[in-house]
């Protein structure tokens, strides 16, 4: 079979995930005869499409499910979407604008429908695109937040949790998007640091008079009180006295709390329960007035008496004009203050007052608490436990209602009288009301909440609800796939949903969702900017696929980017991950250009490579295995890449390549091409988890396949025994090739010019299987062995001293200088190694090998020491 001179990314990438496709490989359903391997994806926005962090974190995913199903488990990788909630809502009704349709002038049920049709519309492009990636999942399993049975769980569970005392609704202080018009938790409030004003304004009073200072001046015709601290001098006179409040002449009192500060501003705090959490403590501790002054969309009440219907923002500088034409304006200071903003709109986020369903979290967190500092669950990297213990030990009751109509509507049903019934449906509300409360209604008596829940109340049933174990809490995959295994997410959702998902998970499986949580870094740009599209700063993924192949995205991605730790992106990195493909591409051209036959003769030098790399191969699947396991994903690769990249293309394709003699490749024996295409297919299955397209088409193309093979469903390698003896034999090998190289560089001679070699050695026998290698690596006319000092250049490894004689290429005077300057480094060498052998808590503690490579290294040294001495001896 002729192979392209060229690798084409697009074409293979093509061909081969439609091959999958076809052949099912990714399909996945319960086997007793196999361990289970799942991993449910974190759901993206149904609205979204692929980003630099999508990339990052699938690309993982997709290396631990590929890695498992080679493995011989049933791997299971389930895909999905969010019906996110804010964002869409967000999109469809910038849609209806632009068509001229305002959402209020929309039933429910119509603006519903509009949602629907975006996301059939828009919904899958995102689960297209991660087909580009390479990802490799179980495409039959795709599920969505709002489809019927995982709609119904949601709408059980918080039926379940209401009748548990769990779930309840009151007035409390929550965070009020006024762009998208709902509460938001806390947890999606991002803040910011802004450049504000901090007013500083008189009140003033009958008998007493106070300057407060506020970044919030708008909110002053919500004021309930002026507050001071108890033991100020400056105050206490005051403390019962009333003032009159600027511009709206109403009268509050000065009291006294603790919880004020002197030393900050004036010390005098204004009161405003309506529009400050904190503010609302004080105000339910002092009884005082709330008084709410905005609108739904930020804009100023009639309850604000002046400047009705002006925007918040608006209404700050017009309030500061306001007070200093009245006099009551004592200064303007520029300020940085710390100001909550919405992370899906941008809006600053206003503390309001409002009726809204709550999730009790102190019972039902314990467990998921619990269970991760005690490591039964473990985040990697650990630091983030830290983080985790700091927010479960700080829990607060979750707002899970929101203020929009996309989304899973909470089903608790009103009668005119106030009666509220939490139930599944309106009907078994009726049957609730007359059956149990004695009433006699009708379905037309009631009318359901308005606002639908958060969306994570959904996604923190995922693992749980993707296999339909709400629906069946005993089906055949649920029993099979939960607890899941290992959750690779962003630290940014550590809280939103992965510690939820865990609550949920013990509430309702009695265990863990997963065992190991990997939180990825962020990707940033060079500036260490987060990577967005609003920022212009980020490449479309889609773009960098098409310019550097899926495989050299996916690796190059994954060079640098350890566990938690964030990514500083790189075209280079990409660029680099592309080289890799082709580097092995080539690699495989060559190999299979080569002339083969039974009869050439089989030469020493290739069998001892082939037993070295063989040693090499072992020696790094262990290495790459044991960083799995300790989810060190790229270490793991980058072993991998070495391994291919240096040891099997740089050196032993280099020491196997078969000799040109009048510009003809000769033959190569065919036991050691058999080898080569041996250890091909090997490291194709090595690398296959990073770079699943290329290895595929290598793969297919080492020999002929079964039309339904796939090396996707071939043995992960496991590696066999290693040959540290051989190891370290190469290592001398390729110090002493390396040396003579460098050497013919530094004094400006041609490769193609041979080099005698002279060993000193107290056992020659131990060179006879390298010899072959040597003269053909470092270009050797000749190897002799001495018992004495080795002529011209030196070189000492592991005691022996090597020798190449350079004649008249030789500048003695120089020579002289750099083994001086080679001396002092090694005598200075020698003493380090000494102080330390002389420390007996190191001796006594360190590991036995450890101090025996320590002791390695002094006789080394002292070889070395010796064979400069004589070697300068020699040069006079």
């Amino acid at each position: 079979m002729e192979i392209s001179k060229t690798y084409s990314p697009k074409e293979i990438e093509d061909k081969w995930y439609a091959y999958w496709e076809k052949n099912k490989f990714f399909k996945s359903t319960p086997n007793k005869d196999k361990e289970p391997y799942t991993i449910v994806i974190p759901p993206p926005n149904v609205t979204g499409v692929l980003h630099m962090g999508h990339m990052l974190n699938n690309t993982i995913q997709d290396v631990l499910i590929r890695k498992a199903r080679m493995e011989g488990k049933e791997a299971c990788w389930v895909p999905g979407t969010d019906h996110a909630s804010i964002a869409t809502e967000a999109k469809v009704v910038a849609m209806l604008k632009e068509q001229g349709i305002n959402k209020a002038d929309l039933t429910r049920d119509e603006f519903l429908k509009y949602c629907w049709e975006w996301t059939e519309k828009y919904g899958g492009i995102i689960l297209k695109q991660l087909r580009k990636l390479g990802a490799s999942c179980d495409w039959d399993r795709t599920r969505f937040t709002m489809e019927e049975n995982l709609y119904d769980a949601v709408i059980d569970v918080f039926v379940d949790l209401h009748q548990k005392g769990d779930i309840y609704r009151g007035y409390r202080m929550v965070n009020w998007d006024p762009q998208a018009k709902t509460t938001v938790s806390d947890e999606e409030v991002i803040t910011k640091e802004m450049p504000s004003k901090l007013v500083h304004i008189n009140y003033i009073g009958d008998d007493a008079e106070v300057i407060i200072a506020t970044t919030r001046p708008e909110t002053i015709m919500a004021d309930a009180a002026i507050c001071v601290h108890p033991d100020d001098e400056r105050y206490k006179n005051l403390i019962g006295k009333k003032v009159r409040i600027p511009l709206i002449n109403r009268e509050i009192t000065i009291i006294a709390d603790e919880y004020v500060e002197m030393e900050f501003g004036t010390g005098c705090l204004k009161v405003t329960p309506a529009h400050d959490q904190n503010d609302f403590a004080l105000g339910e501790k002092h009884k005082l007035e709330v008084i709410d002054i905005l609108t739904d969309d930020g804009k100023l009440n009639e309850k604000a008496q002046i400047l009705v219907g002006e925007d918040r923002f608006v209404a700050r500088k017009m309030i500061i004009k306001m007070l200093e034409e009245s006099g009551n304006l004592v200064k303007v200071e520029e300020y940085k203050s710390n100001v909550g903003t919405s992370e899906r709109t941008g809006a600053v986020i206003e503390p309001k007052i409002s009726l809204q369903w709550f999730l009790k979290m102190e019972r039902v967190s314990k467990p998921a608490h619990e269970n991760v500092m005690n490591d039964t669950i473990q985040l990697i990297p650990p630091k983030f436990k830290n983080t985790y213990n700091h927010w479960m030990e700080n829990v607060r009751d979750w707002c899970i209602s929101r203020q929009l109509w996309w989304g899973h509507r909470i089903p608790a049903y009103y009668l005119a009288d106030g009666t509220c019934i939490v139930a599944k449906s309106l009907e078994a509300a009726v049957e609730i009301a007359n059956t149990q409360q004695g009433k006699n209604v009708t379905a037309t008596d009631f009318t359901q909440d308005e606002d639908v829940l958060d969306t994570w109340f959904s996604s923190w049933l995922w693992p749980i609800s993707v296999f339909d174990g709400f629906k069946d809490p005993n089906n055949a995959d649920i029993n099979y796939y939960y607890p899941t295994n290992d959750l690779v997410t962003a630290p940014e959702i550590l809280f939103f949903w992965v510690a939820r998902m865990i609550i949920a998970g013990y509430e309702y499986k009695g265990t863990y969702p997963f065992k190991n949580v990997y939180l990825t870094g962020i990707v940033r740009d060079k500036q260490g900017r987060k990577m967005s599209k609003s920022l212009g700063n980020s490449p479309d993924p889609l773009d960098l696929i098409d310019k550097f192949g899926a495989d050299g995205v996916r690796t190059g991605m994954l060079f640098s980017s350890p566990a938690g730790n964030d990514l500083p992106y790189d075209e280079k990195l990409v660029e680099q991950g592309r080289n890799f493909s082709n580097k092995m591409w080539n690699a495989f051209r060559l190999v299979k250009g080569w002339n083969v036959s039974s009869e050439a003769s089989a030469n020493q030098g290739n069998k001892v490579a082939v037993d070295w790399f063989r040693a090499k191969l072992n020696s790094a699947i262990v290495e790459a295995l044991d960083h799995y396991d300790k989810f060190r994903m790229s270490d793991a690769l980058l072993v991998t890449y070495n391994l291919i990249w240096n040891d099997f293309c740089s050196q032993y394709l280099e020491m196997i390549k078969p000799a040109y003699v009048d510009g003809q490749s000769l033959p190569i024996y065919q036991e050691t091409y058999d080898a080569t295409l041996g250890f091909f297919e090997e490291l194709m299955r090595l690398v296959h988890p990073w770079t699943p397209f290329i290895s595929e088409e290598i793969w297919q193309n080492i020999q002929e396949r079964a039309g339904n093979d796939s090396i996707c469903i071939q043995e992960f390698p496991k590696g066999g025994a290693l040959d540290t003896k051989i190891l370290a034999d190469f290592e001398i090998l390729f110090e002493l090739v390396s040396w003579v190289r460098n050497t013919r560089q530094s004094k400006q001679m041609s490769p193609k010019d041979s080099l005698p070699l002279s060993i000193n050695t107290q056992d020659a026998s131990k060179y006879d299987h390298l010899e072959d290698l040597m003269k053909k690596m470092a270009n050797l006319s000749e190897i002799t062995f001495v018992t004495s000092s080795v002529k011209g250049m030196s070189l000492v490894i592991k005691g022996d001293e090597f020798g190449i004689d350079l004649g008249e290429n030789l500048d003695v005077a120089a020579e002289i200088e750099n083994l001086k300057k080679e001396l002092e480094y090694t005598q200075g060498f020698k003493k380090s190694v000494e102080a330390k052998l002389a420390n007996e808590r190191f001796v006594a503690n360190a590991a036995p090998d450890l101090v025996q490579r320590e002791r390695d290294k002094l006789a080394d040294a002292d070889a070395k020491i010796k064979a400069i001495e004589e070697a300068l001896g020699r040069l006079g």
